[in-house]
């Protein structure tokens, strides 16, 4: 082998061994930091479409359009799945109570799925708040729900009449009763019926 051929040789190796590990260093990068919003801070503004049982509300959601009222955000992986549907179904349970009825509370339900998948479980499961399809992920990833692939984590967060956020659970811990309790008596504090 010439000298001119195992310089050629010896650059194609070194070429491809600076290469190879800037590639298996890509796939091994951690996924985005999910870090959730502190209580205190502004909650981001975000648009999105919401649905109810009826379909798909004439109006996309505009946080900053419910000023004056308390917001509940409830993040959660995926519809119809056991833990999502022991959630919502004790949010639908305890409503009047807890949600004061949506008399100056909104409750989101915030997913990946579509809208078509929140409606027909809105609908069989006889929910009566709104879901979020947040089928692009950017309110999960505006919220620190969502590194930007995958599911949501379950994450809640309880928005004041001002903006600021109030209460958070991240995780929201739906098998426990307490979690539904501390979240009761954060609705009432942000709204200032306490």
């Amino acid at each position: 082998m010439s000298i001119r051929s195992r310089a050629a040789r010896f650059v194609a190796v070194f070429a491809v061994a600076a290469i190879v590990p800037s590639i298996a260093g890509a796939q091994a990068a951690p996924a985005a930091a999910l870090t959730p919003l502190k209580v205190g801070e502004m909650a981001p503004d975000f648009t999105v479409t919401v649905v109810t049982a009826n379909g798909v509300a004439a109006k996309p959601f505009k946080l900053s359009e419910h000023k004056g009222e308390t917001v509940v955000l409830a993040f959660f992986p995926k519809a119809r799945t056991s833990g999502c549907t022991v959630q919502m179904e004790s949010y639908r349970d305890k409503y009047a109570q807890t949600f004061q009825g949506g008399k100056k509370v909104t409750l989101v339900g915030v997913s990946i799925d579509s809208d078509t998948a929140l409606i027909s479980w809105a609908k069989d499961a006889k929910f009566q708040f709104h879901f979020a399809a947040d089928t692009d992920r950017k309110v999960g990833v505006a919220y620190g729900a969502n590194g930007g692939a995958g599911f949501h984590k379950r994450t809640l967060y309880v928005i004041d009449p001002s903006g600021k956020i109030s209460y958070v659970a991240a995780p929201f811990n739906q098998m426990s009763a307490d979690a539904y309790t501390d979240l009761g008596a954060a609705i009432s504090h942000a709204g200032g019926s306490h």
